[in-house]
């Protein structure tokens, strides 16, 4: 998705996938602000997507690996350059399988591999990001409720709620 398509509001999501181990699924990136730096796996939501499919369709173009939503773990918004609101869903998702094969998206990635939470937060090239979720627990967060209708007059295709059930 161009910058143009996305306009001055943008809708962006990431997935931490823990494995058995408890390690984490990270990339290194080959472009932007994140260029040679780890973070999740992350990319834009399209505009047939709802945030918790669009982080499991990233997941999978960057690293190989098909997961499933566990819970929406985060939400970080920033404004860039007072022009453009930039904002990210973060989910945590398991594997379907024990040890999946790894498969870098070469054109965005220099690399893929699973890191320990305290491995992370030793290591400088991880971004600001990693480092927050490491030193939190990162499991905690929202429940995904879905199969409900807030009415048939907004016409929705797909509808779902983020909540914290523990609450």
């Amino acid at each position: 998705m161009s910058r143009e398509e996305r306009g001055s509001v943008w809708l962006g999501v990431s997935g931490l996938v823990m494995n058995h181990l408890g390690e984490w699924l990270v990339v290194k990136k080959r472009y932007g602000g994140l260029h040679g730096r780890w973070s999740l796996p992350a990319g834009f939501v399209n505009k047939d997507e709802t945030v918790d499919v669009a982080a499991v369709r990233e997941v999978k173009e960057e690293t190989g690996v098909d997961c499933t939503v566990l819970k929406m773990i985060g939400f970080r918004s920033g404004v860039i350059k007072n022009n453009i609101s930039d904002n990210m869903a973060i989910f945590l998702l398991k594997p379907f399988e024990r040890d999946p094969i790894l498969q870098a998206q070469l054109s965005e990635l220099y690399e893929v591999r699973w890191m320990s939470p305290q491995e992370l937060l030793k290591d400088t090239d991880a971004s600001v990001m990693l480092h927050e979720l490491a030193e939190q627990t990162a499991t905690a967060g929202f429940d995904i409720i879905e199969g409900i209708n807030p009415g048939d007059v907004f016409g929705y295709s797909s509808y779902k709620l983020f909540i914290n059930k523990d609450n």
